[in-house]
């Protein structure tokens, strides 16, 4: 498989389908990343440890401070604790908060970053509206 057609389908199973953490697994924020494909996260509990990146994901998908993501505990890790499963994007946010899969300790923090975005496209949207209007007043 070519990297192109790899890309695509990571890409797709990220966006498109919709998960829901297991009984093993467990939804974590990401607090910084050190390098080396390993994500310094915490869980909805406050415990803070090193997840990997799975080589799939790697040069594919780009994760950030503040995103969430479903981990599967490594049993043998002393440093790295868990492996990435799943990169979670705001929808995938909002349907498990919908289905009240999603932990109270991080209720506050997506509410927050919808209504960050909520307002950032708000602005952009009465910009835009702006630059119309001063268009049409110059023609």
């Amino acid at each position: 498989m070519s990297q192109a057609t790899k890309r695509k389908h990571v890409v797709q199973e990220v966006l498109g389908e919709h998960m829901v953490p297991s009984d093993q697994q467990q939804i974590v924020k990401v607090l910084r990343t050190p390098g080396n494909n390993l994500h310094e996260v915490e869980t909805a509990q406050g415990q803070r440890f090193l997840v990997s990146m799975p080589s799939k994901y790697r040069k594919n998908i780009w994760i950030k401070r503040g995103d969430f993501l479903i981990v599967d505990p490594i049993e043998e890790g002393e440093k790295v604790k868990a492996e990435i499963s799943f990169v979670l994007c705001k929808n995938h946010v909002r349907s498990l908060q919908k289905e009240g899969h999603w932990p109270e300790a991080f209720s506050e923090v997506a509410e927050k970053q919808n209504s960050m975005n909520r307002q950032y496209h708000e602005s952009e949207e009465e910009s835009e509206e702006e630059e119309e209007d001063e268009d049409e007043e110059a023609a």
